[in-house]
């Protein structure tokens, strides 16, 4: 690999192929821009050099050309595309896939609890079969993630969300197939050992004691012992145990710091934690994805890894996938992709809004053009639907 500089390093330049810190740890992924602030944050971290194998781009005439004449499109309010058919059919087969992979789940935790039987290779067939599919349609899958309803089983519904959202994390990572799917398995098992602890516990609806809290801390060394009875590679064994580790130390139960944390348990920390904080529970009320997402910012560096963390921003956007939001031509619209250059402007379903032949309107928000003005609360925007169906 070609090693570049730390003082060559300039905003708005991009590579064909990752750019990596060390032999495997990705910095970029192909085509995504060097910023001022992770030049700054290299900095900080005394980096010399990085390395790719890709030829070094820099924003040309020709893209800016592009983006020129799509905004001033936008600007006039013209539809970047439709919602087709197509689209409908692909996000109703992957929404039932979802619904099964839940089921199968579901029946891990079950066949464990009653027969204390989990099978290495079934779950990882499974996994590499979520892997082709979120792979193949992530702009699908993140929709259903930010409209899926919560099951009765919070366990295993966030297990499933997790397990999501690490898979894309790990496929921002640049993360080979084999890897991948083990991140995968290792996502879908790190709660297992919450079955080990009585389940007034992790399926109360209401708030833990003091006490209760301390209790749960055990369910990461329960789990480590149960993959590792059951033979599982060293390195799922170790996101279990470690996934409640933070990168300042903070975390339990080793109290681990920056690197000492394996890989797995990184990603997974965030995914998990992001479930967490947006996810419904008897006793609270889910966040909003952009708040979700701005709590987790606020702890970058502190609790979780940088790197994973960009990942998650680059993967969900600034305004997460399936988030209201309220655009600046007054129209109220919903996430449903991300912009894989700039996570401020993600591209957005204007709700109420029809092209002339009838079809969904999208748009590709921007700076200039049509922008967001802020995030709308789930609760809103249904009223607002609802007043607006109303009318019709």
């Amino acid at each position: 690999m070609n090693a570049i500089p730390f003082k060559e390093l300039t905003p708005d330049t991009f590579w064909s192929a990752p750019v990596f810190l060390d032999e495997s740890y990705i910095l970029l992924s192909p085509e995504t821009p060097m910023t001022a602030s992770l030049i700054n944050r290299l900095a900080e971290w005394e980096i010399r050099e990085v390395f790719t194998e890709g030829e070094q781009l820099v924003l040309g005439t020709e893209q800016e050309a592009e983006a020129e004449e799509s905004e001033d499109s936008e600007a006039e309010g013209r539809p970047v595309t439709s919602q087709t058919a197509a689209d409908k059919e692909n996000l109703d087969k992957v929404s039932l896939f979802y619904e099964q992979f839940l089921k199968y789940v579901e029946s891990v935790y079950t066949r464990y609890v009653t027969k204390s039987d989990i099978s290495l290779k079934e779950l990882s067939d499974k996994v590499k079969t979520l892997c082709d599919v979120i792979l193949e349609n992530k702009r699908y899958v993140l929709r259903i993630l930010g409209n899926a309803s919560a099951t009765s089983n919070y366990l295993v519904n966030h297990s499933v969300r997790s397990t999501v959202l690490a898979i894309v994390l790990g496929g921002h990572l640049k993360l080979p197939p084999h890897r991948l799917i083990e991140l995968g398995v290792a996502s879908v098992l790190h709660e297992i050992g919450m079955v080990r602890l009585p389940p007034q516990l992790y399926m109360a609806d209401r708030k833990l004691s003091d006490q209760e809290r301390k209790s749960i801390t055990a369910h990461p060394i329960l789990g480590y012992n149960i993959l590792k009875e059951k033979q599982f590679p060293l390195s799922i064994c170790l996101a279990a145990l470690e996934h409640h580790e933070r990168m300042s130390g903070t975390g339990y139960p080793r109290s681990l710091t920056g690197d000492k944390i394996s890989l797995y348990a990184r990603i997974i920390a965030v995914s998990c934690s992001y479930d967490a904080v947006t996810a419904s529970r008897p006793y609270k009320e889910a966040r909003e994805g952009y708040a979700g997402m701005v709590d987790i910012l606020k702890n970058e560096g502190k609790q979780y890894d940088d790197v994973v963390i960009k990942a998650l921003v680059y993967s969900l956007s600034v305004y997460p996938v399936g988030s209201f939001v309220l655009l600046a031509n007054s129209k109220l619209g919903q996430v449903i992709d991300v912009n894989p250059n700039n996570p401020r402007y993600p591209v957005v379903l204007v709700l109420g809004s029809k092209t002339p032949d009838g079809k969904e309107t999208i748009v590709q928000t921007t700076e200039t053009g049509i922008r967001i003005l802020k995030p709308v609360r789930r609760e809103d925007a249904e009223k607002f639907l609802a007043a607006s169906a109303a009318k019709d």
